[in-house]
C-alpha cells in the first residue's frame, strides 16, 4: 500500500487502495463500496436498513454470475442471497437478514488495507443509531473529476477477484489475457474455455489514478467523455512482426489520453523514452500489490522479484530499440506521474 499511496496521499488514492489492494477473503468490501457510490447521500447519516438494500442487491447480482463470493466454505448470509435469487424468500426477508448478517465484519474492516487504517470515508454509528456517518472526506471525493470512474473500477476489481477464486487453476498458471479487438480481459479455465472478465479500461484505470500514462492529463473511462482514454501498448504492436509477441500481455498495456496515443504528435508505433520504463515497472508493481489475479499474472509474465521485473523490461526495451529506434515523449506534461 505504501508504494501506491505515499507519493499521492489524495482521497481518491486512499479510496482506490481500499478497492484495489485489499487481501480480500470475501466480496463484501466491493459490495459496500458500490453501495456507497449508488445510495442517496443527501444526508450524511445512512441507516443500515437503507444501506442493506443496495448492498444485498449487488451481492445477489454477482451470485447470478458467480456463486463463489467468499473463500470460506459456508456463509449464512450468502445462502440467504441465493435463496432470494431462487424466489424462496422476498425482498423484505432478505433485507432483514442483511441487516443482521451482512455487515458483521465489513464495516469494521472497510478502511483496513495491509493491516493499516487508511483515510476514513465513514464512521460506525451502529451502536448509537444503527447507521454509519459519511465523513467530509467522502463528500470531497464526490466533488473530484475522477468520481464517475470509481463505480466501474470497483465492479471491475470485483469481477477479477471472484473469477480468480472460482477458477480451478494453480496460481503459477493463472493469467489474465488481453483481447485487443474487444478491449476486454479474459481467462482460460481448467478446461481451456474462455471466460470474459472485465473491460481493460475499467481494470487498468485505478492503478493509473485516472491519469494518462505519458502526459499525466486527467482521463476518463466513461465512453463519450471529452477526455475518454485509449488503451495503448507501451511497446508497440508492430514489434510482433519481429517476434516480440509478449507485447499483447497485460504488463504492456497502459491507458493514455487520445492526444498522446493518436494525436498530431502522438506516439502511434513509437517506443517511449527510457525514463518511462521506471514508471511502467512502478505501475506493474501496483498490480503485484493487488493480489488475485493481477499479482499472479504479472509475476508469471515478468518475474517474481522487483529486480527480475526491471531486468525483464530493460531486456524488452533493448530488443525493441533495435527494431524501432525512434523514441517518443509527449509535447506537454500535466502534473506529476503516477
Amino acid at each position: 500500500m505504501q508504494l501506491f499511496v505515499d507519493k499521492d496521499p489524495s482521497l481518491d488514492t486512499s479510496w482506490r487502495s481500499i478497492i484495489l489492494l485489499g487481501r480480500n477473503v470475501a466480496s463484501y468490501k466491493f459490495a459496500l463500496a458500490k453501495s456507497l457510490l449508488e445510495i442517496d447521500t443527501s444526508s450524511s447519516e445512512i441507516e443500515i436498513e437503507n444501506l442493506a438494500v443496495p448492498f444485498a442487491k449487488n451481492i445477489c447480482d454477482h451470485l447470478i454470475k458467480n456463486e463463489k463470493q467468499v473463500t470460506s466454505k459456508t456463509s449464512k448470509f450468502l445462502d440467504a442471497c441465493k435463496r432470494f435469487n431462487k424466489a424462496e424468500i422476498n425482498e423484505e426477508e432478505l433485507k432483514q437478514i442483511t441487516i443482521r448478517m451482512g455487515f458483521v465484519n465489513v464495516i469494521d474492516a472497510f478502511h483496513i488495507v495491509a493491516r493499516e487504517e487508511t483515510t476514513r470515508f465513514f464512521t460506525d454509528n451502529r451502536k448509537e443509531n444503527k447507521s454509519i456517518i459519511l465523513t467530509d472526506n467522502f463528500y470531497k471525493l464526490k466533488e473530484k473529476d475522477i468520481y464517475g470512474n470509481l463505480k466501474n473500477e470497483a465492479e471491475s476489481r470485483w469481477n477479477l477477484w471472484e473469477t480468480a477464486i472460482s477458477l480451478n487453476v494453480n496460481p503459477s498458471l493463472l493469467e489474465i489475457i488481453n483481447d485487443d479487438k474487444d478491449e476486454c480481459l479474459f481467462v482460460l479455465d481448467d478446461k481451456k474455455r474462455r471466460q470474459n472478465v472485465t473491460s481493460s479500461r475499467d481494470a487498468l484505470n485505478g492503478y493509473q489514478k485516472s491519469k494518462c500514462f505519458y502526459c499525466y492529463k486527467h482521463i476518463s473511462i466513461q465512453q463519450g467523455n471529452e477526455n475518454s482514454c485509449d488503451v495503448d501498448h507501451f511497446f508497440p504492436h508492430i514489434l510482433k512482426d519481429y517476434g516480440l509477441f509478449e507485447v499483447d500481455q497485460i504488463w504492456n498495456l497502459v491507458l493514455t489520453c487520445r492526444e498522446c496515443n493518436r494525436g498530431s504528435r502522438g506516439k502511434f508505433e513509437k517506443i517511449p523514452k527510457i525514463n518511462y520504463l521506471e514508471a511502467l515497472n512502478k505501475r506493474n508493481n501496483f498490480y503485484v500489490n493487488s493480489h488475485l489475479p493481477l499479482r499472479e499474472t504479472i509475476i508469471n509474465q515478468t518475474g517474481k522479484t522487483d529486480t527480475e521485473r526491471k531486468d525483464f523490461l530493460q531486456k524488452m526495451f533493448n530488443n525493441a530499440v533495435n527494431h524501432v529506434p525512434i523514441k517518443w515523449e509527449p509535447s506537454e506534461i500535466f502534473g506529476e506521474s503516477i
